[in-house]
């Protein structure tokens, strides 16, 4: 067994060590020689409990939801987040943030967080949030029997933007292929950050150099890897865990500012979630919520609530103490 470096987090309450990975050498992430890892992070004050839950951010994200780590612990569960590679807590000078031509890259650090988890509890609960949704449902689908169920906010299952954007699909894969590292235009003015952080009037104050970093870009390998995890999920997965996804119950899109975005997703489709969904397992649970955000967890507090209380009804149908990972 790996003996883990525990070490004191920026967020209070909470302690994190590194999984180091390895460095390809033809990299083209602009990996330093010296560190090159993910970071797992956990509450320090945990019930100890035979379960536990592991959290995966979305694009340009890393984990600061305490209030999430707290729900979970009231649950009875030992809550753990991963900061994935070329992200928040990983991320170092001279990488492109959250850069990956492949999203199966992101199977080692979640192996190494499982291995990790396994050490000390025999329960495994997969929760993530937007890229990080898809990211979790194609690993869950390679690595069957390892989770006992997987909660996914607003999950990334295809791409906004109808017949003009899966036009552009094709056009993607062979630019991808070639110049891997081509930034695409910017599609949005980040109306989605003038709804959650503390300088524009939201209720979070999270880290701008971690999250809705501008210069996370995106990079055309990048979506090339990702459509290409749409495609499989169009194709259907057969992830054996129970699946619970919550998403609003709008989305709303605009080039110019208006209130009704302070209560819809302005990021995705909701409607692509919802039809996109029933085709990662045999046993899906869609929950729509009205006046959420993109991350629902960041909504105003009566939906978060919501959303929190349609989690622990769902567990308490699908997932008992009595059920096991690896039994």
């Amino acid at each position: 067994m790996i003996q883990r470096n525990w070490q004191p987090d920026f967020l209070p309450g909470f302690e994190q060590c590194l999984l180091p990975l390895e460095r390809q050498p033809d990299s083209l992430g602009g990996d330093p020689e010296d560190r090159f890892g993910a970071v797992l992070v956990r509450a320090i004050e945990r019930p100890h409990a035979r379960r536990a839950v592991l959290y995966v951010h979305g694009w340009n994200d890393y984990f600061f939801q305490r209030h999430v780590a707290d729900f979970w612990t009231q649950q009875g569960y030992d809550f753990y987040a991963l900061d994935l590679r070329r992200y928040g807590r990983s991320w170092v000078e001279g990488q492109l943030r959250g850069f990956t031509t492949d999203l199966s890259e992101y199977f080692e650090e979640l192996d190494q967080a499982v291995v990790e988890l396994n050490n000390e509890h025999d329960q495994l609960v997969l929760t993530a949030h937007s890229t990080g949704g898809l990211i979790a449902a194609l690993y869950a689908h390679e690595r069957p029997g390892v989770f006992d169920a997987l909660v996914l906010n607003s999950p990334w299952l295809d791409l906004q933007g109808g017949p003009l954007a899966r036009a552009l699909g094709p056009v993607i894969k062979t630019i991808g292929g070639q110049r891997p590292t081509a930034i695409l235009p910017p599609t949005d003015a980040d109306f989605y950050r003038r709804t959650i952080h503390t300088s524009e009037g939201g209720e979070w104050d999270y880290d701008l150099t971690l999250k809705s970093a501008p210069e996370a870009l995106i990079r055309v390998g990048w979506l090339k890897a990702v459509l290409k995890g749409h495609a499989r999920v169009a194709e259907g997965l057969a992830v054996q865990a129970p699946i619970l996804v919550l998403a609003s119950a709008r989305s709303e899109f605009s080039r110019k500012w208006s209130e009704r975005m302070a209560s819809a997703d302005v990021v995705l489709d909701v409607e692509q979630i919802a039809q996109r969904a029933v085709r990662l397992g045999p046993v899906v649970t869609v929950v729509r919520l009205d006046g959420a955000l993109h991350d629902v967890f960041l909504s105003p507090a009566p939906v978060r609530e919501r959303a929190f209380t349609e989690i622990a009804r769902w567990m308490r149908a699908y997932v008992t103490e009595e059920q096991h990972a690896h039994s």
